[in-house]
């Protein structure tokens, strides 16, 4: 049984969850990690493949069963719509229409409701209808055109860019700036969330810096995409890496007078010699493990740091000593972010079981007819 909804700054702000993957249950995670009553409405026999005891995007949640295509199923949806803050929903443009719970009949059920609709290309243009993932959404926006080396394909950042970054993030700001207006005004909207847009509005710095002509239309060519010799990442001498920074002349100082590039180092200034510079920080960082190295910049201002892996950045002593990771129910996870001084966020409960708090929530919420569904 899920606990009861926490104390964080968004406590008493209660939150229906269509169900979906991906995007919609990670923004709708991160209202529930600040403290909302975020309540899943689920598919029968819904999921995303894997047991949902692992699936911790919806921890600290509650989830009911209700069948959508029911006879009675849009007029609970609109129960607990009429008592909710916000509704998120990640369907194609015009699915929430088609099952009775599009912005229309929720708005006219609770005109101070926030609607948020999560999807990839929008709610209208060419390609609002089509299928769609995280790669194709960055692709069309030139955000993943930008990342990797010159003479390789683009490298793919997993699914981070996309659908948390530009989209899951992207829809937390709008809803709670909505949410924000609503109890200001007394007037609810719709929130469109799109992953284009936010993949693109990611990208602001850079379209400034190409306007400035400071940034090539290339990748592995730039400052900041590892074009620059000293920002970038390096193998060690047992297979492991570097990530290194060192963009500012003070930093950079430190971590020339550190590896041990000697005279070498001025060549930071001459752009023709960039790849001969590369070339020299290579060869210094193949010298030793990357433990060694770790040991030799982990006090300076160098900006260096470990590349470490998803298993071995919990025990970092930095992000040990801040609680970055936690473990609930044996599973390490990332902890709530941000913080907050007076209304501190916790993991209160594991990912939420389909369908398990129908009862519960039909009390909580004054939504009897939650607790017939689960019978």
């Amino acid at each position: 049984m899920a606990e009861p909804p926490g104390q964080g700054p968004l406590a008493g702000v209660r939150v229906v969850e269509l169900a979906g993957i991906g995007p919609g249950p990670f923004a709708a995670m991160l209202l529930a990690d600040l403290g909302a009553d975020v309540v899943r409405v689920e598919r029968p026999r819904g999921g995303i493949g894997i047991d949902p005891k692992f699936d911790v995007t919806n921890r600290n949640k509650r989830s009911v069963a209700l069948d959508l295509k029911a006879a009675d199923g849009p007029a609970t949806v609109l129960d607990l719509v009429q008592r909710a803050d916000i509704l998120i929903e990640g369907y194609r443009p015009g699915v929430a229409e088609r099952l009775g719970v599009g912005p229309e009949e929720c708005l006219a059920r609770n005109p101070r409701l926030v609607y948020g609709r999560m999807t990839g290309w929008g709610q209208d243009g060419p390609l609002a209808d089509r299928a769609g993932h995280d790669l194709g959404y960055i692709a069309i926006t030139g955000t993943l055109g930008m990342i990797g080396k010159p003479d390789e394909a683009p490298a793919i950042p997993v699914n981070l860019l996309g659908d948390f970054a530009g989209g899951s993030l992207y829809l937390v700001v709008g809803l709670l700036a909505a949410l924000q207006h609503a109890r200001t005004t007394g007037t609810g909207q719709v929130v469109d969330a799109a992953i284009v847009d936010g993949a693109a509005h990611l990208a602001s710095m850079i379209h400034g810096m190409a306007a400035a002509g400071v940034w090539q239309d290339r990748r592995g060519v730039n400052l900041l995409d590892g074009g620059a010799p000293f920002y970038g990442i390096y193998e060690t001498s047992d297979g492991q890496y570097m990530a290194v920074g060192a963009l500012e002349p003070q930093f950079y100082a430190e971590f020339g007078e550190l590896l041990g590039l000697g005279e070498e180092a001025a060549a930071r200034d001459d752009f023709g010699r960039w790849d001969s510079l590369r070339e020299s920080i290579a060869a210094r960082f193949r010298t030793r493990t990357r433990t060694e190295w770790t040991e030799v910049f982990e006090k300076s201002d160098a900006c260096v740091a470990p590349v470490l892996s998803m298993s071995e950045a919990p025990a970092h002593p930095h992000l040990s000593a801040r609680g970055t990771f936690v473990e609930h129910e044996g599973i390490t996870q990332a902890a709530p972010a941000p913080r907050f001084s007076a209304t501190p966020a916790t993991v209160r409960s594991g990912p939420a079981r389909p369908g398990a708090a129908n009862t519960e929530v039909a009390r909580d919420w004054g939504v009897p007819q939650l607790a017939k569904d689960a019978g």
